[in-house]
């Protein structure tokens, strides 16, 4: 039995892997460093449509980002019966506007034009499910200062990053080449990350799937 294994014996009692329904390098990076065994099943789900959809009606970041998380495990749900299913989503808010992940180059680099020089929140929800039922939901923020920086450094940045822009809120990932767009970072590092790990893992113990 190798480490890896064994830890997940000793701290994991659920029948089955835990289930995340997110493409996300980045939540996947951050689930791997918990030891908890789970397989990843990115869903069919559009995104911006479900956006605009809720924004239409008046709703917040916070919301907009639980909607949607709760709407991508969901639907996983549908195909791992019996298993829990860990949802996520993630917007940036600044100045009454928000951001979600861009449509294309052209609009990373107005939203990071936007963002420059500009303080903004990250709203990352998080939700488990078990047989399309609920069971825990949770919406943490982290607030990010980026540098003030011009039209060269965005298209150089671009250049360097290309899709990964595309992959998230903001058009960047802070655990990456990201890291540069900023001075100031205060919030959880998972929070950051799209994945609030630290409620995720008390919500876990409090199912009896994790050692307490």
């Amino acid at each position: 039995m190798t480490l890896s294994s064994a830890l997940q014996s000793a701290f994991w009692f659920d029948s089955r892997p835990l289930v995340l329904a997110s493409k996300s390098k980045g939540r996947r990076l951050a689930l791997e460093q918990t030891g908890i065994p789970f397989i990843v099943r990115p869903v069919e789900f559009d995104e911006r449509l479900s956006e605009r959809e809720i924004l239409q009606q008046g709703k917040g970041a916070d919301e907009v980002a639980k909607r949607l998380a709760r709407g991508k495990a969901i639907e996983a749900s549908r195909s791992e019966k019996g298993s829990l299913v860990l949802g996520a989503d993630q917007l940036a808010s600044c100045e009454n506007r928000l951001f979600g992940k861009p449509a294309t180059i052209e609009q990373a680099a107005e939203h990071l034009r936007f963002l420059s020089g500009r303080t903004h929140r990250l709203h990352s929800a998080a939700l488990l499910v078990r047989d399309g039922a609920v069971l825990f939901e949770t919406v943490c923020h982290a607030d990010l200062r980026m540098r003030l920086f011009d039209a060269g450094f965005i298209a150089k940045y671009l250049a360097v990053v290309g899709s990964d822009a595309l992959a998230s809120a903001g058009a960047y990932q802070a655990e990456g080449f990201g890291v540069h767009l900023f001075e100031q970072i205060t919030g959880d590092h998972w929070t950051i990350l799209g994945l609030p790990l630290l409620p995720i893992l008390a919500a876990l113990r409090r199912e009896g799937v994790l050692l307490a």
